[in-house]
């Protein structure tokens, strides 16, 4: 044992201690006061702030120099002279100008340095800097033209609509009641233990996914309904149910497991935006039933053209949509790509099992798979919004994005095989066979006061 046991201990924690007290004596002491506790500057915008550098170590011929934690984020630069005059020196008072440049969402911090000679010291004091992103046009005309075509494909829907069908969906609910189980507890559970497992370390980001997976099904789920060769009537009973019990089954989630997720968000039940969407949904499907007693010409003609009409509203949202928020691109990690690839995945694969397995036709199951898979990424966007603050807000929607732009990505791959294998003489099936001989008929004896809808077989599939 050594001889001056303890008191070694003692002698070698003062041997490493004394040359840092020596290098921090040597040097300066200086502070910097920004005249602005903290700057909020927009992506691709600046902001000046003044500064104040006091101490009594100046120097004449030092020079100050800017620095941010994260130049990916925000830079800044001098706006005046940035080196210490005789005058400055013997007031002990430096006043300077500079320029926050906005690069990209986030938050960083700003500090400044000293150089004396060849050696570098830090000044006391830093200065938060948050860069958020600006509301912009662009935005608004993508969501209102988006809003009013998806009001045009829902008419279609409402010309397409067998109304007797869809009473028997709903006298024997078995398909809704899968694809609410789905939605609504395979989900959000999903979504929450995924999150988890993917982003351990960041509670926010967890929040977008939990948040993607309690929102309802998204409209988009009976264009693919109808694209695949699903029962549409079954798809558009599924939805209506989804979104209305979406008043009871968000405030479940988001006020139990939403506050193990993320404690300290300001959570809003987005009821007024929910309503919006019933309305929305409603309101086209009874102009388009409205359109078979009245117009039944137009509602034939509507009818027939829905799948094209589908089509192309899908590419334009989807390209739209890129266009628009090309930013959000430079937030993908593998992370983010595979939390957009599962939460809709597993949830086709879960809907389409499940249905198969509950003896539910294939059609029955296609639609089943896109309301559980399609989720409405525009309230989980929503929600984000309300419960985080900026950037946070604008950073954690890189997840409800990424999920939206791989909702597509399984369903265009099917449908595209789909078109091959017709193209190479395979026998199409039943229902489309059905279909077309149905509009055949329908477009001659359009003068007869039958809803368009009624002789068609695809919207009128076998009832689970």
């Amino acid at each position: 044992m050594c001889p001056i046991w303890p008191l070694h201990l003692i002698i070698l924690y003062i041997l490493a201690i004394c040359p840092m007290w020596v290098l921090c004596q040597a040097a300066p002491k200086l502070l910097a006061t920004f005249l602005t506790e903290t700057v909020e500057v927009h992506m691709n915008q600046n902001y000046y702030v003044n500064v104040n550098v006091t101490g009594s170590d100046l120097q004449i011929g030092d020079e100050l120099s800017l620095r941010t934690d994260n130049e990916h984020i925000a830079t800044a630069e001098w706006n005046s002279t940035s080196t210490f005059t005789s005058a400055e020196v013997e007031a002990g008072h430096f006043q300077g100008r500079f320029r926050v440049d906005g690069l990209f969402l986030g938050r960083t911090e700003l500090v400044v340095e000293g150089k004396r000679g060849t050696d570098t010291y830090l000044v006391n004091g830093t200065l938060p800097i948050t860069v958020t992103r600006p509301q912009r046009v662009i935005d608004t005309i993508f969501t209102t033209s988006v809003a009013v075509f998806i009001s045009l494909i829902f008419i279609n829907f409402g010309c397409a609509m067998h109304w007797p069908t869809v009473k028997g969906v709903l006298k024997r609910p078995i398909g809704p009641i899968i694809g609410l189980c789905g939605q609504f507890v395979f989900m959000p559970l999903i979504s929450f233990g995924l999150g988890f497992l993917i982003f351990p370390n960041s509670p926010a980001m967890r929040l977008g996914m939990f948040f993607t997976g309690v929102a309802p099904g998204g409209g988009a789920s009976n264009i693919w309904t109808f694209i695949l060769g699903g029962n549409l009537n079954l798809s558009l009973a599924m939805t209506t149910i989804s979104t209305l019990a979406a008043f009871g089954f968000m405030p479940a989630w988001l006020f139990s497991l939403g506050q193990v997720v993320f404690a300290n968000a300001s959570i809003v039940v987005p009821y007024t935006r929910i309503a919006t969407f019933v309305v929305g949904l409603v309101v086209p499907l009874a102009i388009g039933l409205a359109m078979q007693k009245v117009t039944p010409k137009i509602a034939a003609f509507m009818v027939r053209i829905l799948k094209g009409f589908s089509t192309t509203l899908l590419l334009f949202i989807i390209i739209f949509a890129i266009v628009t928020n090309l930013y959000i691109f430079e937030l993908f990690t593998w992370e983010i790509v595979v939390a957009g690839v599962c939460i809709p995945w597993l949830g086709y694969l879960a809907g389409y099992v499940g249905a198969r397995l509950l003896r539910q036709s294939h059609e029955d199951a296609v639609a089943v798979s896109m309301e559980v898979g399609v989720q409405n990424t525009g309230i989980a966007i929503f929600l984000l919004r309300y419960a985080l603050p900026q950037p946070e807000a604008d950073l954690t929607t890189v997840v409800p994005v990424a999920v939206a732009i791989m909702t597509p990505v399984p369903n265009t791959i099917i449908y595209i095989i789909q078109k091959i294998m017709g193209c190479w003489g395979c026998k199409p099936s039943e229902t489309e066979m059905t279909t077309k001989k149905s509009w055949k008929t329908t477009s001659s004896q359009c003068p007869r006061p039958l809803s368009p809808a009624s002789s068609l077989p695809l919207m009128s599939n076998k009832q689970v």
